[in-house]
């Protein structure tokens, strides 16, 4: 496969990219298609038993404009149901949720603007603090990353492990870490804290917070029987929670990336004939090394000045010039002979 031109390459990838994706609908439509249809039939056989039991004060028609309206609200994440007492979606807590889900990509969907000004506000507002936050936490890694790199440092040194086995045994930990401390351990919590959820939900909403997914179809729960301090507080987990579990996630993926295999595929499927960071990183140190080596008095040459120099090096020496003939003198580039005088 190393004789494969670039194009090819490529060409594989993609159609690899291109499988899995195929495969991944093929697995995820016979799995939830029975499930979906048997909700799609259980709901439309609670609405014919509700419609023909209050057939006499309520037209269809109105129920299903009722259920409509109901619907474009959930949209927007505003809901009838429950006790009308209830903190309103757009509390400070869950605006600082909903503005964390803007700026680390996660997007819930369990709250949208619904005034135009809030659109063009929310467009402004990802516009500018996306790179804002892409530069937050460029700079954080580059902080951190050496920090959790020293207990694997020192296990390969205390062990001697190569080069190549301390950088897996390095993404082995870290992702092990992030794995414990920011899925497991906060799965935990929330199947303790909200009871209407099982384990396996946790793990998946924890997944999907993290991995900025964030499919909406699962959140800690608004107000079921919740003390409303005991709700804020936690909005302002789930905060401080996408924030730090994002930059944990994003330590392990470029610990993962500088594994010696995932950066030999990556360079498998890269251009055959373009240099990489390391070679041009090579280049760069022979040239200040070059440059470190030359007087710092010394002239500039030109070319052409370079050029005789050059000549002038590869011409034969002889031992005493003023031995030497005229032909010789010729050869060497020895001192010029006075031309003839004329008459």
């Amino acid at each position: 496969m190393g004789s494969l031109k670039p194009w090819a390459r490529y060409l594989l990838l993609l159609m690899a990219h291109l499988l899995a994706m195929g495969l991944g609908a093929v697995v995820l439509q016979a799995l939830e298609g029975p499930p979906a249809r048997h909700l799609q039939a259980q709901v439309q056989a609670e609405l014919a038993s509700f419609q023909a039991e209050h057939r006499a004060c309520l037209p269809p028609e109105a129920l299903e404009e009722l259920l409509g309206a109901v619907l474009r609200a959930q949209a927007h994440g505003v809901s009838s149901l429950g006790n009308g007492s209830e903190t309103s979606n757009w509390d400070l807590p869950s605006a600082l949720l909903f503005t964390a889900s803007i700026l680390t990509t996660t997007g819930y969907g369990h709250m949208a603007p619904l005034s135009s000004g809030g659109k063009a506000f929310c467009v402004v507002y990802a516009a500018l603090g996306l790179p804002a936050s892409l530069a937050l936490v460029a700079a954080l890694r580059h902080c951190l990353l050496p920090v959790f790199s020293r207990p694997g440092d020192w296990v390969a040194i205390r062990w001697q492990l190569a080069p190549a086995q301390a950088a897996l045994l390095q993404a082995a930990g870290l992702g092990l870490l992030v794995a414990c401390v920011f899925m497991l351990l906060p799965a935990l919590v929330l199947w303790g804290v909200q009871g209407d959820c099982s384990l396996l939900e946790a793990i998946y909403f924890c997944f999907g917070s993290l991995s900025t997914i964030g499919l909406g179809d699962l959140l800690p729960a608004h107000g079921r029987g919740l003390h409303p301090a005991i709700y804020h507080l936690g909005q302002f987990a789930l905060l401080g929670y996408l924030l730090l579990g994002l930059l944990a996630m994003l330590l392990a993926v470029e610990t993962f990336s500088e594994l010696p295999q995932v950066r030999a595929m990556v360079k498998f499927f890269g251009p055959s004939g373009s240099r990489t960071d390391e070679d041009q990183d090579g280049i760069l140190g022979q040239d200040e090394l070059a440059l470190s080596t030359v007087p710092p008095d010394a002239p500039v040459l030109g070319p052409t000045t370079r050029t005789s120099v050059s000549e002038h090096q590869n011409r034969p020496q002889l031992a005493d010039p003023s031995q030497a003939t005229g032909s010789q003198l010729d050869r060497v580039g020895g001192p010029e002979r006075e031309a003839p005088r004329s008459a």
